[in-house]
């Protein structure tokens, strides 16, 4: 299986939303109070800045799960997948990565695979770097099956500011091993379930870059 990857703007358009809201608020604030109107354009600034999505050096090899998220891995245990998949499956390994409002938040495929199904919770919202947060908040489940039939499962976790989370993909899709699939507004986690057997590369504690930091070794 081969797909391209398209290269993107740097800033992803989302985040044009946003900022041209900011930008004329202040601009019409300016003329009222100016310094109102500067904090109005320096979150105009910040606004482009969260929503960069800069190209990637991607591993391409099979046998690697690499970072969906950029942040910091705050949790490495074994669990369950979430129940709304009713899965059939015992526990898996699970490597959580935490994102703070200063980290890229364009989440990207691990591997390379179909998107098996894409599943949307509702919840609370938490915040994201708590290990209940895995159970309790909103969030999007993508299981991805890849060439030799294992099964990875993505979560999208939203946090404590964050209220969104948006797909760019559709079910069955095929997705290339760092591919952009999805993105978290503002602050969030990123769970990703693998076989226990899985040789793990990486430690809680670690920064991580989504598309380029690899997690950890499939059997």
């Amino acid at each position: 299986m081969s797909k391209s990857i398209k290269k993107r703007p740097f800033i992803h358009p989302e985040g044009w939303k946003f900022a041209t809201i900011f930008f004329i608020v202040s601009a019409l604030t300016s003329m009222l109070w100016l310094p109102l109107a500067i904090f109005g354009f320096l979150l105009t600034f910040f606004t482009l800045w969260f929503f960069r999505d800069p190209e990637r050096n991607i591993p391409q090899d099979q046998n690697l799960v690499i970072s969906s998220a950029d942040g910091k891995v705050c949790l490495i245990d074994e669990a369950y997948p979430p129940e709304e998949l009713s899965m059939d499956t015992a526990k898996m390994k699970r490597i959580c990565v935490f994102m703070n409002v200063f980290n890229v938040h364009v989440n990207r495929s691990p591997v390379l695979g179909q998107a098996e199904r894409i599943v949307y919770k509702k919840g609370k919202f938490l915040n994201a770097s708590l290990d209940k947060a895995s159970d309790k908040n909103e969030r999007s489940s993508l299981v991805i099956s890849t060439e030799s039939g294992t099964k990875i499962i993505v979560v999208q976790i939203a946090g404590l500011i964050a209220r969104r989370i948006l797909s760019f993909i559709s079910q069955d899709q095929l997705l290339v091993q760092g591919e952009r699939f999805g993105l978290i507004r503002f602050g969030s986690r990123v769970d990703i379930y693998m076989p226990l057997d899985a040789e793990t590369k990486c430690k809680v504690g670690d920064k991580v870059t989504a598309g380029e930091s690899i997690l950890a070794l499939l059997k």
